[in-house]
């Protein structure tokens, strides 16, 4: 498929309508908490937990997805590929990092506070995303980046890297959305208007796991478009030669050129 300037187009807008979606994703969550539930801290409170959704929609949603589009960049298929897997590795950490903290702020106010932990579904969904993502990343550290695996092996895992990938954002997705309602639940009681009344907070909190959907679907969406992927290693295709002579060029025939060692991703 020849990589036109409508296709190139089409993905710097897909681009553009996610980091506006993941900006908003991680304002709306700041201000859910600071407007309505007190702001932060770091002293075993209810402010201690705020952080928590914060640092997961963040790290586990935002982030991990932002890094997980770094070879959709067209800018990635020219040239070494060592950079490209450099900043897909350290965003992919310090979305990890964000979301231990994440997990800290919460199991130390449920300790401060005498609650369970790991009894709900959301618990479960989230704790098993960030084990995952733990398994994912020394996978992808040992397998794809550090030079001693083979190109059979590295061709053999990829697929699995990326459907392990796509999978821990969906479990993202759904404990993010699966908390903001537990959240809501537990707080939306007694002194309070019901949940089921929709008060402004449950609206806006709700329209936050809106905007968390969105920003997922776009993601996994990119991740499909084979137009939009890496092109394989060895052949200098009509997408990368229309990128390295600019838009509107004619692209010369090429029969091969090696662009890069290792399997695309």
């Amino acid at each position: 498929m020849e990589w036109s300037m409508m296709a190139m187009g089409q993905f710097y807008l897909f681009s553009l309508v996610l980091g506006t979606l993941g900006s908003l994703c991680v304002l709306f969550t700041v201000y859910w908490v600071q407007h309505w539930r007190g702001g932060f801290g770091w002293d075993g409170t209810n402010l201690m937990f705020n952080w928590h959704p914060v640092l997961m929609v963040t790290g586990m949603v935002v982030l991990y997805g932002a890094a997980s589009l770094v070879y959709r960049l067209p800018q990635s298929w020219v040239g070494p590929k060592l950079p490209w897997k450099l900043l897909h590795a350290v965003l992919h950490l310090v979305a990890f990092i964000l979301a231990v903290l994440g997990l800290v702020a919460v199991f130390n106010f449920h300790y401060h506070n005498r609650i369970s932990n790991l009894y709900s579904l959301h618990s479960w969904l989230g704790i098993t995303a960030v084990a995952l993502f733990a398994c994912q990343w020394l996978l992808g550290f040992t397998i794809f980046l550090l030079p001693w695996a083979s190109l059979s092996l590295r061709s053999l895992l990829k697929p699995i890297h990326v459907f392990s990938g796509a999978i821990i954002l969906s479990l993202s997705m759904a404990s993010v959305l699966s908390g903001i309602n537990e959240k809501l639940f537990f707080s939306l009681k007694n002194a309070t208007a019901p949940y089921s009344s929709l008060p402004p907070e449950a609206c806006f909190a709700n329209i936050t796991g809106m905007l968390v959907v969105a920003f997922v679907g776009i993601v996994l969406y990119i991740l499909l478009v084979s137009s939009w992927k890496r092109p394989e290693p060895g052949v200098l295709t009509d997408r990368q030669l229309r990128f390295q002579l600019g838009p509107g060029s004619r692209p010369y025939p090429v029969a091969y050129m090696p662009v890069a060692s290792g399997p695309s991703q």
